[in-house]
């Protein structure tokens, strides 16, 4: 037992300090928690119900540099505010999938949670 227990220590001590250790360059930001904490957000315009405004809910700790949406008939939009706030006018009614794609940074590292939402437009 007493030989097996340094052989033992040995890639335990080395695993602790690899995973310690972090580069200048690396950045982790973590999606999958920031999925949760992302939602999104729509109203109908209240002259015109085929004018939907959208926006984002984040209550994360990162920057949202981003958010491109998809509004589920054909056309996209690209909104570089913390809100991602914008308006989009359907030509018919319906029910679209919408999906915003978040894009998220922290001390150079990015990444991108999308999530989505049925919206009937009358």
């Amino acid at each position: 037992m007493k030989k097996i227990m340094p052989i033992l220590m040995f890639p335990m001590l080395f695993f602790a300090i690899i995973s310690c250790s972090k580069s200048d360059d690396e950045a982790i930001v973590d999606c999958f928690g920031d999925s949760i904490l992302t939602e999104l957000k729509h109203s109908a315009d209240g002259t015109n119900s085929k004018i939907i405004n959208y926006s984002i809910k984040y209550s994360g700790s990162n920057t949202v540099a981003s958010v491109k949406w998809t509004f589920g008939d054909g056309k996209t939009e690209t909104i570089n505010t913390s809100t991602g706030a914008v308006s989009h006018t359907y030509s018919t009614a319906g029910t679209f999938e919408v999906k915003a794609d978040v894009t998220l940074k922290k001390d150079g590292g990015s990444c991108t949670v999308s999530p989505k939402k049925s919206v009937t437009v009358n």
